[in-house]
């Protein structure tokens, strides 16, 4: 098997497991659009790649944003073989200081942001006959913790609507693919609203955390298999992380 000219959208592309695959995957010969909310740091990548690289500043809690990423990846490359929806935040915070700006923001982006893709790319990739829905996921999604409520509330909504995707999906040559990380050294902290919060969530990956091209290694192994090999969920946790 091999990624060479395979035609993937990565959202939430700028930073974090984002950029790493981003950079792998272009390594491997791939054809990518990618988005995020700030596309700064993908500039020099465009300039390096520019026939191999299409890059959209995207908002991924807006459908027509979203879609219109996935039509000019058609207009451009011609299909699309795979999404990766992995835009994401992590304000997390405990429940009675009721940031409800904050539990919004992670409703759009982590669970409508999911639902966006899956609706832009599938009409496509069924008139194709064949595609691969690719969402990143979390630790979190399993379990819950202190401050983590909401964000551990999308987490396992989107565990929910990747299941239903593959049943519904089945036999129509479409993959989905749960992307699970545990601990990884990346931007999400920054999205953490108090300050001592970030602290912590830095002091975590400080002890025990994967770094993003860990994970993206698991994205590009699942991209890389087989069309009747479909892996549902692939879990990657630090050696020494607990829980």
């Amino acid at each position: 098997m091999s990624l060479q000219d395979k035609v993937i959208v990565i959202t939430g592309a700028s930073s974090g497991i984002g950029l790493a695959t981003t950079k792998r995957l272009l390594a491997d010969g791939a054809k990518l659009a990618v988005a995020a909310r700030h596309v700064d740091s993908l500039t020099a990548l465009q300039q390096q790649h520019s026939d191999q690289l299409l890059v959209q500043k995207v908002d991924v809690s807006q459908f027509d944003q979203v879609k219109g990423l996935i039509d000019a990846t058609v207009a451009q490359f011609g299909q699309v073989d795979a999404l990766f929806n992995n835009a994401g935040v992590m304000p997390v915070s405990y429940l009675r200081e009721g940031r409800r700006q904050d539990w919004q923001a992670m409703l759009d982006i982590n669970i409508m942001g999911v639902l966006n893709g899956i609706d832009a790319v599938l009409p496509v990739m069924e008139k194709q006959g064949h595609g691969h829905i690719l969402t990143t996921d979390s630790t979190a999604g399993h379990k819950t913790f202190p401050k983590f409520a909401v964000y551990s509330g999308t987490k396992f909504a989107v565990r929910a609507i990747m299941e239903g995707l593959r049943q519904e999906e089945r036999g129509k040559n479409i993959k989905s693919t749960l992307i699970t990380p545990g601990t990884t050294k990346t931007q999400l902290y920054t999205t953490i609203p108090d300050e001592a919060g970030r602290k912590d969530e830095l002091a975590t990956q400080a002890n025990a955390a994967l770094l993003a091209d860990d994970m993206a290694q698991a994205v590009e192994f699942t991209l890389d298999t087989p069309d009747r090999m479909s892996v549902s969920e692939i879990h990657v946790r630090p050696t020494n992380q607990e829980p």
